[in-house]
C-alpha cells in the first residue's frame, strides 16, 4: 500500500510546473530529506538532560525553528520569482 503512496504523491506534486519539474523535484526530494533527517535529530536533542538551561525538549524546538527561518529567508528572497 505505501509504496503507491510516493510516485504518486510525487506525480501530483509535479504536475503542471513545465520546465521547473527539475528544481521542483529536487525541492521534493529534499523536502523527504528533512522529513527523515530532522526527527531522529531533534530526538538526540530531547535525551539530553539540560541544554544551555533549558530541558532538552524546550531546547529540541530550535531546530524546527531554524528550519523555519531558513524557509522563510528563501521565500522572502525569491518572492519576485513568482511575479
Amino acid at each position: 500500500c505505501m509504496s503507491l503512496m510516493f510516485p504518486t504523491i510525487y506525480g501530483i506534486a509535479l504536475d503542471g510546473i513545465g520546465k521547473d519539474a527539475e528544481f521542483g523535484a529536487a525541492g521534493l526530494i529534499m523536502a523527504i530529506l528533512g522529513g527523515s533527517v530532522m526527527p531522529p535529530l531533534q530526538a538526540l536533542m530531547i535525551d539530553q538532560d539540560a541544554i544551555l538551561g533549558l530541558s532538552g525538549v524546550r531546547f529540541s524546538f530550535i531546530l524546527p525553528l531554524i528550519c523555519f527561518i531558513v524557509i522563510a529567508i528563501y521565500g522572502h528572497r525569491n518572492r519576485d520569482l513568482a511575479r
